[in-house]
């Protein structure tokens, strides 16, 4: 049998009410952090260019070829990555003519634009009439971005049953619900409501975006 000191099991003792607290901390207020500013866990790149994708200095730097990063969540549990009401918030900096998207209710793929899902637009001075702010191609905002590039800038995406509700820096720039007759813009099937996981989009190899503070809580 072994016998351990009472110091140690203290010690032990100590250690594990830590790591609870600190584990309650994170999922303080049902907020689930997805970005944890050193490496891409969580996270799964397309193969087209993977190397689109880098964390630097705690950001996640999107500069690259087209590829999407797909959210898997915990790879041992199939229904992590899936939400169907939520809000999900990022902090968001472009650098002048950048493109990018943040993709809900989509679905991994080996490459392509994701092609289930909706995309929030990310774009301040790039050439589409299409701005940040905008659910693409359903409801738009064009031609005037609400923000600037290089400023950090607060994203927030929230679906609720068929409403879906857009924010920058607190500012509502989409309100819109998902008729029942819903009828998708042509080529675009997939563009609807359906349990799915998330995508930041990296669009083409002269659009530098960064991402931080990127998380997600589930809605009843």
């Amino acid at each position: 049998m072994t016998h351990y000191r009472p110091s140690l099991i203290l010690v032990l003792l100590a250690s594990l009410l830590a790591s609870s607290a600190n584990a309650a901390e994170s999922s303080k207020d049902g907020w689930i952090s997805m970005f944890n500013g050193k490496d891409l866990t969580g996270w799964k790149a397309n193969p087209e260019n993977p190397d689109s994708f880098n964390v630097e200095d705690g950001v996640l730097v999107v500069d690259g070829p087209r590829c999407h990063l797909f959210w898997v969540g915990d790879p041992d549990d199939p229904l992590d990555e899936q939400f169907t009401n939520f809000h999900w918030h990022a902090t968001v900096k472009t650098m002048p003519k950048a493109n990018s998207g943040l993709y809900f209710h989509t679905q991994y793929q080996d490459s392509g634009w994701p092609a289930a899902g909706y995309e929030c637009q990310v774009n301040q001075t790039h050439g589409d009439r299409k701005k940040t702010g905008g659910l693409y191609a359903v409801a738009d905002v064009l031609d005037e971005s609400p923000v600037e590039d290089g400023q950090w800038y607060d994203y927030d995406i929230i679906v609720d049953g068929k409403h879906i509700v857009v924010k920058i820096n607190g500012e509502v720039t989409t309100d819109w619900t998902e008729p029942d007759d819903w009828q998708p813009p042509k080529g675009m099937a997939g563009r609807k409501l359906s349990p799915g996981t998330f995508a930041i989009q990296a669009h083409d190899p002269k659009s530098v975006v960064h991402y931080k503070d990127l998380r997600v809580k589930r809605l009843p």
